[in-house]
């Protein structure tokens, strides 16, 4: 016990020396102590935690973007996806945009380290009193929960946000940073990101939005459900409130004169709330249509595209497309009465235009609306053409005599060929009048000298699909093929075309992630028939327009018209009319041998300029879920017959601008 007395213990607790409630109250040095202890095992904890907790993959909803389907003008058709999202770059977007943006949501953004000492602070202190976890966020720390984790309101996922958020604060630009906090936040009415955000509100692409205009979007990134001006009265007043604010706040911090403030007064109304946008209407077909172009010149599978991202141009001329789906809703109103005839339920129409110049599909109606309605009527291979496909029968038998006659036995007629009427079958005239005259008969007998192979092949050479042609029967020439609206339209612009066929197309070009998809480089033009033949089926064909429209020059429309039909006499369960533009040509502009076949397409007499477009419009009966075709007869009520003349009526009121 001697040689311990005076010895210091290691831990003076109880206090020696101390008597009372002092004994037991540790020394400042113990506290300081004990602090410090804290303070290391704390360091040490987060040093772990920072070391075990990596930045993560982009989430789901992060790496999906919307696949943007364009008119001919350039403008926006549709937004398709499950994530309406557009990304852009800073440059696309105004400074006072981001200006706005950061004054509303972190005013300290490019100064501070990426996070909220205060929010985490606010979140722990909440999670211990069982309250909900609370916001307070930087740009950085809502950047890293949208693009690296969920939405979930949790303080292991606060955690989480707050270590990602230093390393990714370190690892990323500011400039970065907030790129992906523009191009991933919820601004409201179906849209992640600006881009997305400034056509939900504005109509605008986010490089034409104003200082007013990004005040207000900036408004509603606190959320939309209580800023969204166009939801409620209380939230106009809310949205009015918080837009000044963001305007005010920028001139305090420097970001926006007085002088500029003083401008924005009036409050900048958003459009009109409306539907998200959908593949409803005409719209699903028209993307079908795109989609069927892309798959077949890139390789493309369905799963590719749906991961978005892709700008996809089309051909489709939103005025035409609107006019072809009118004039089919106001022949159907005026004539289709299915409450009070049954012959009338159950009526189905197609439609499709094609330029003749370069094959670019313009227009499509695919039917009354895609969400209802999945077949697309327009490139569909389930509808017998019938009469229509009569003047290929002429084609190729007009083209057998160009063969035959031709010293070169060249196919194409390049180097070789008739004028009309030189060296050919009394056949021939005979199918011409038996063509403006709707008589059948003629053209069976015609078959098996002609070549019902030849007939086929000529058919294909000029546009349409060889899958859909049917079997060569006794009956092939009278139209038992069912080719699409598509490409009925396509195969009767080669006619218009002096005999070239130019494939059809319905998308221009295409990118991904602001890069070029290839795979649409169109094919070369073809001499598929001597440009003679084509003259002679056209002329054929006016006559067959001018006969069912009625008129000397088709219905007094403003050019002459060349089209096929289907007669009340086919007996079959389909109904079309094909119509084309058509010059008449000059008679002495001809003088025989083989000027037909020499001379350029372009130059044809009687060949179109090629800008107003072939169209092809169909009609029949199919009850859904049924392969078959339904009878024709009674549709429309006796005035029409079979139904036969209301194709030709929608293709008129579709000429006839409104």
């Amino acid at each position: 016990m001697k040689g311990t007395k005076g010895r210091r213990r290691f831990l003076d607790y109880p206090r020696q020396g101390r008597v009372g409630p002092r004994r037991w109250l540790p020394s400042w040095r113990q506290w300081l102590g004990a602090v410090s202890l804290c303070v290391l095992a704390l360091a040490g904890l987060f040093a772990v935690v920072y070391a075990k907790i990596d930045v993560p993959g982009e989430n789901e909803l992060a790496g999906q973007e919307a696949t943007v389907y364009y008119w001919a003008d350039g403008s926006e058709m549709v937004s398709v996806g499950a994530v309406n999202r557009q990304s852009v770059t800073l440059d696309k977007v105004p400074d006072s945009v981001e200006n706005a943006v950061i004054a509303a949501e972190n005013a300290t953004f490019y100064s501070d380290s990426g996070v909220s000492f205060k929010g985490i602070g606010r979140a722990l202190v909440s999670a211990v009193s069982g309250g909900e976890t609370q916001g307070g966020s930087t740009i950085t720390q809502q950047y890293v929960k949208n693009t690296y984790l969920s939405q979930d309101q949790t303080l292991t996922r606060k955690v989480r946000e707050f270590i990602i958020s230093l390393k990714v604060s370190n690892q990323k630009t500011k400039h970065d940073i907030l790129r992906g906090y523009l191009n991933t936040s919820w601004f409201g009415r179906d849209s992640y990101g600006i881009q997305a955000a400034a056509h939900a509100y504005y109509g605008v692409d986010a490089g034409r939005l104003n200082p007013s205009q990004g005040a207000l979007l900036a408004a509603v990134l606190k959320g939309s459900e209580q800023y969204d001006p166009g939801l409620s009265k209380a939230n106009h007043q809310r949205a009015e409130a918080r837009w000044k604010w963001i305007l005010d706040r920028q001139v305090t911090t420097g970001k926006m004169s007085r002088q500029e403030r003083a401008k924005y007064r009036t409050f900048p109304e958003p459009r009109e709330l409306s539907k998200p946008t959908s593949q409803a209407g005409q719209t699903g077909y028209l993307v079908d249509v795109a989609n069927k172009f892309i798959k077949a010149g890139t390789g493309l599978t369905d799963k590719d595209l749906a991961l978005g991202g892709y700008r996809i141009h089309t051909t489709f001329d939103k005025q035409r497309t609107h006019r072809l789906e009118k004039a089919v809703k106001d022949v159907r109103r005026e004539n289709i009465d299915p409450k009070h005839r049954s012959a009338d339920t159950f009526v189905q129409f197609g439609a499709a235009s094609v330029r003749p110049k370069d094959g670019a599909i313009v227009a499509v109606y695919g039917g009354a609306d895609a969400t209802e309605h999945f077949s697309n009527n327009a490139d569909t291979m389930a509808v017998p053409a019938g009469s229509a496909f009569k003047p290929f029968v002429l084609a190729a038998a007009l083209q057998k005599q160009v063969y035959a006659t031709d010293t070169t036995d060249t196919k194409d007629g390049e180097d070789g060929g008739t004028a009309p009427g030189d060296g050919r079958e009394a056949g021939d005239d005979t199918l011409r009048a038996a063509l403006v005259k709707g008589q059948s008969a003629p053209f069976v007998q015609a078959g098996p000298r002609i070549g019902l192979e030849r007939i086929r092949d000529v058919a294909v050479d000029t546009g349409m699909r060889k899958e859909s042609m049917a079997q060569l029967e006794q009956t092939f020439p009278l139209g038992t093929s069912a080719p699409s609206a598509i490409r009925m339209a396509s195969a009767y612009t080669t006619f218009a075309n002096g005999g070239l066929h130019i494939e059809p197309y319905a998308v221009s070009r295409m990118t991904h992630d602001g890069k070029k998809v290839s795979g649409f480089a169109r094919p070369e033009p073809e001499q598929v028939l001597d440009a003679g033949v084509a003259q002679e089926v056209t002329s054929a064909l006016h006559s067959v327009g001018r006969r069912t429209l009625g008129g000397p020059d088709g219905a007094a429309l403003d050019m002459p018209v060349a089209a096929g039909r289907t007669e009340p006499d086919d007996r079959m369960k389909s109904a079309w009319f094909i119509g084309s533009p058509w010059a008449a040509p000059d008679p002495g502009a001809v003088t025989g041998g083989d000027a037909w076949s020499r001379v350029r397409p372009d130059r044809v007499p009687g060949a179109a300029d090629g800008n107003e477009p072939t169209t092809a419009v169909t009609m029949f009966r199919n009850k859904a879920g049924t392969p078959a075709l339904l009878p024709m007869q009674g549709v429309g009520g006796a005035r029409s017959g079979l139904g036969t003349a209301l194709p030709p009526k929608v293709w008129q009121a579709y000429q006839s601008p409104s």
